[in-house]
Protein backbone atom coordinates (compact mmCIF):
# COMPACT_ATOMS: atom_id res chain seq x y z
CA UNK A 1 0.00 0.00 0.00
CA UNK A 2 1.19 3.48 -0.74
CA UNK A 3 -0.18 6.64 1.20
CA UNK A 4 0.80 9.98 -0.90
CA UNK A 5 0.12 13.32 0.97
CA UNK A 6 0.95 16.98 0.18
CA UNK A 7 0.04 18.49 3.71
CA UNK A 8 -0.29 17.09 7.35
CA UNK A 9 -3.31 15.00 6.46
CA UNK A 10 -2.50 11.40 7.29
CA UNK A 11 -2.66 11.09 3.47
CA UNK A 12 -4.63 12.67 0.66
CA UNK A 13 -4.43 9.49 -1.86
CA UNK A 14 -3.61 5.42 -1.11
CA UNK A 15 -3.07 3.19 -3.60
CA UNK A 16 -2.89 -0.86 -3.66
CA UNK A 17 -2.09 -3.57 -5.47
CA UNK A 18 -4.73 -6.84 -5.08
CA UNK A 19 -3.15 -8.95 -2.44
CA UNK A 20 -3.74 -12.87 -3.15
CA UNK A 21 -5.98 -13.86 -0.64
CA UNK A 22 -7.83 -10.43 -0.72
CA UNK A 23 -8.19 -9.99 -4.69
CA UNK A 24 -11.81 -9.72 -4.89
CA UNK A 25 -11.77 -7.09 -1.75
CA UNK A 26 -9.77 -4.40 -3.69
CA UNK A 27 -8.54 -1.03 -1.57
CA UNK A 28 -10.97 2.03 -1.78
CA UNK A 29 -9.47 5.01 -4.16
CA UNK A 30 -9.83 7.79 -1.15
CA UNK A 31 -11.41 11.00 -1.89
CA UNK A 32 -10.77 13.81 0.10
CA UNK A 33 -14.70 14.59 1.28
CA UNK A 34 -16.73 16.67 4.33
CA UNK A 35 -19.13 14.11 5.76
CA UNK A 36 -21.19 16.94 6.62
CA UNK A 37 -23.53 16.74 9.83
CA UNK A 38 -21.82 13.62 10.99
CA UNK A 39 -21.89 11.91 7.20
CA UNK A 40 -25.55 10.80 7.76
CA UNK A 41 -26.90 13.10 4.68
CA UNK A 42 -24.41 11.74 2.77
CA UNK A 43 -25.24 7.90 3.63
CA UNK A 44 -29.17 9.01 3.01
CA UNK A 45 -28.48 10.31 -0.51
CA UNK A 46 -26.39 7.49 -1.91
CA UNK A 47 -28.92 4.66 -0.64
CA UNK A 48 -31.57 7.27 -2.02
CA UNK A 49 -29.72 6.48 -5.34
CA UNK A 50 -29.55 2.74 -4.81
CA UNK A 51 -25.25 2.87 -4.22
CA UNK A 52 -24.62 -0.03 -1.81
CA UNK A 53 -22.61 0.93 0.41
CA UNK A 54 -19.92 -1.62 1.44
CA UNK A 55 -18.52 0.02 4.51
CA UNK A 56 -19.06 2.75 7.28
CA UNK A 57 -17.19 3.80 10.50
CA UNK A 58 -13.69 3.72 10.69
CA UNK A 59 -11.16 1.38 9.88
CA UNK A 60 -7.30 1.71 9.14
CA UNK A 61 -4.81 4.29 9.48
CA UNK A 62 -5.82 7.79 9.35
CA UNK A 63 -8.49 6.89 11.64
CA UNK A 64 -10.58 8.77 9.47
CA UNK A 65 -15.00 8.05 9.48
CA UNK A 66 -15.95 7.17 6.31
CA UNK A 67 -18.00 5.76 4.00
CA UNK A 68 -16.85 3.10 0.88
CA UNK A 69 -18.98 2.56 -2.16
CA UNK A 70 -18.23 1.97 -5.76
CA UNK A 71 -18.59 4.09 -8.48
CA UNK A 72 -20.47 2.86 -11.63
CA UNK A 73 -17.45 1.50 -13.63
CA UNK A 74 -16.60 -0.35 -10.13
CA UNK A 75 -14.14 1.85 -8.90
CA UNK A 76 -13.78 1.85 -5.03
CA UNK A 77 -14.41 5.13 -3.47
CA UNK A 78 -14.47 6.66 -0.06
CA UNK A 79 -15.95 9.44 1.27
CA UNK A 80 -13.97 10.50 4.85
CA UNK A 81 -14.05 12.92 7.20
CA UNK A 82 -11.38 13.96 10.27
CA UNK A 83 -8.19 12.03 8.97
CA UNK A 84 -5.44 11.98 11.40
CA UNK A 85 -2.63 14.85 11.22
CA UNK A 86 0.92 13.77 10.93
CA UNK A 87 3.01 16.50 11.51
CA UNK A 88 3.52 17.82 13.58
CA UNK A 89 2.24 14.93 15.60
CA UNK A 90 3.36 11.30 15.52
CA UNK A 91 1.49 8.70 13.70
CA UNK A 92 -0.94 7.15 15.52
CA UNK A 93 -0.23 3.01 16.25
CA UNK A 94 -2.49 0.33 15.04
CA UNK A 95 -3.36 -0.18 18.25
CA UNK A 96 -5.20 3.31 18.33
CA UNK A 97 -7.26 2.82 15.12
CA UNK A 98 -10.27 1.98 17.19
CA UNK A 99 -12.73 -0.10 14.82
CA UNK A 100 -16.35 1.05 14.25
CA UNK A 101 -18.61 -0.73 11.78
CA UNK A 102 -20.88 2.61 11.64
CA UNK A 103 -21.27 5.95 11.23
CA UNK A 104 -23.19 6.30 14.30
CA UNK A 105 -20.66 4.01 16.10
CA UNK A 106 -17.87 5.62 15.07
CA UNK A 107 -19.24 9.24 16.15
CA UNK A 108 -19.85 8.24 19.85
CA UNK A 109 -16.82 6.09 20.31
CA UNK A 110 -13.92 9.27 18.76
CA UNK A 111 -10.56 7.99 18.84
CA UNK A 112 -7.90 9.89 21.29
CA UNK A 113 -7.43 13.72 20.13
CA UNK A 114 -10.14 13.69 17.23
CA UNK A 115 -12.95 16.20 17.34
CA UNK A 116 -16.61 15.58 16.25
CA UNK A 117 -18.42 17.33 13.62
CA UNK A 118 -20.69 20.42 14.29
CA UNK A 119 -24.53 19.61 15.05
CA UNK A 120 -25.97 22.22 12.20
Amino acid sequence: MVFLRVNTDHHGVASSGAHPERAQQPEPLRLRGRLARRGLPARAWLREKGVTIHFEGRRRAGCQIAIEFQDPDGNNLEIYWNIDQVAPRRVRSASEWLAAKSLEEAVANPVKGQTLPRRD
